[in-house]
């Protein structure tokens, strides 16, 4: 096991009726700016009972940050901020709002414009920040990345601040979310998970079985959730299975890969494709590339999570790949580049950009320009 230095300082609050503990979470000094996406909270009750737990504090309200929260959008939330003289800052929504809010709380105390900030990839001067998390997927509620685009240029690049002061998750605002939100929240969370232990074995024991445990609780939830998405019990597991896997708890101390995320931003940032489904498509299309370096853990994995454990070496993996794809596929995801008609042109424009940033991911730091086509052409 690697030397590693933990510390993740967000409170979580959870459970059904958890969000009027708003009313203690955030000192009363406080100028609050609490922002928003398009207008979802409003229809589930949601937005009710955030203002009604602000009740007589002095509130701000910003919305319109979308799926893939932009620059353009948020540089107008940061100019309201400055002149609203906000100090705290509260996420209503999804991880898109969160990451959004991320940036805020950054560029409300810079002096230049926030997408320098998100070019140099990290900024710690930070507005506070809390969030009521609706759609669970990113783990962005209890970590401290973000991932902002730019429209003008269709870049999109992770960033990183400060974690959220707390962070609120009430399974039952889940209830009226669309299929396919909570399909791609469930592969978001999956291949979260995937990305820290998808590489080589023998490093940790317990970040591997705490890495399997979540893995098994969205192979045996994900066909329950489909028939029963109003189950506050299965809804609160894959709610803190999101937040479980990208918190830093399965990480200590082991190599990561998220190859498969840089290949999927770029996916989202030339077709604007929701996040999950960029994953569901570049995972198994990874393994498949990549299946000799990961020979070994596949094979765990296989076994593990899948039962697989009779036939050769390459044909467990076989199985395994397999098995990982029509888990995707059950969700209601697509799972090839073909079927959202993604070809040759969108495979040379990203291996031209991993090539001009001079950029490698991977547990062995190997997945380069060359490779990234490889992954996606194994993705047709």
């Amino acid at each position: 096991m690697n030397n590693f230095t933990f510390h993740n300082p967000t409170r979580l609050i959870f459970g059904k009726g958890m969000i009027e503990k708003l009313t203690t979470a955030i000192p009363a000094v406080h100028h609050i700016m609490v922002t928003f996406g398009g207008g979802s909270v409003k229809k589930n009750g949601v937005y009710d009972q955030v203002i009604r737990a602000l009740k007589g504090r002095d509130i701000v309200e910003f919305w319109g940050i979308e799926p893939n929260p932009t620059i353009e959008t948020l540089r107008k939330a940061i100019e309201l901020g400055k002149g609203k003289q906000i100090d705290f800052l509260v996420a209503v929504g999804g991880g898109s709002v969160i990451d959004g809010t991320k940036l805020i709380s950054a560029g409300l105390n810079y002096n230049g414009d926030a997408w320098d900030l998100v070019k140099k990839g990290s900024y710690y001067d930070c507005t506070p920040m809390g969030t009521v998390l609706t759609l669970p997927a990113t783990g962005s509620e209890m970590n401290n990345g973000a991932v902002i685009s730019c429209k003008e240029t269709q870049e999109k690049y992770p960033f990183y601040s400060d974690y959220p002061v707390f962070s609120i998750l009430d399974p039952e605002t889940t209830f009226s979310l669309p299929s396919f939100q909570i399909a791609c929240g469930i592969a978001d969370t999956f291949v979260h998970v995937m990305e820290q232990y998808m590489t080589t074995t023998g490093q940790s024991r317990l970040m591997d079985r705490w890495a399997e445990g979540i893995l098994d609780t969205l192979v045996e939830i994900a066909p329950q959730i489909k028939n029963d998405p109003k189950n506050y019990n299965l809804m609160a597991d894959f709610m803190l299975s999101a937040t479980m896997g990208l918190n830093g708890f399965i990480s200590m101390g082991v190599s990561q890969d998220w190859a498969t995320h840089m290949i999927g931003h770029e996916l989202t940032a030339l077709h604007g494709l929701t996040h999950g489904a960029t994953l569901a498509i570049v995972f198994p299309g990874t393994l498949r590339t990549l299946r000799d370096q990961k020979k070994d853990k596949i094979l765990q994995y296989g076994e593990r999570v899948w039962g697989i454990n009779y036939g050769s070496a390459d044909e467990r993996i076989d199985k395994a790949i397999e098995k990982t794809e029509q888990f995707f596929r059950s969700l209601g995801l697509q799972t090839r580049l073909s079927e959202i008609n993604i070809g040759d042109e969108t495979i040379t424009e990203i291996e031209h950009r991993f090539n001009k940033r001079g950029v490698a991911f991977g547990e062995c730091q190997n997945v380069d320009g060359k490779t990234a086509r490889a992954i996606l052409e194994n993705c047709k």
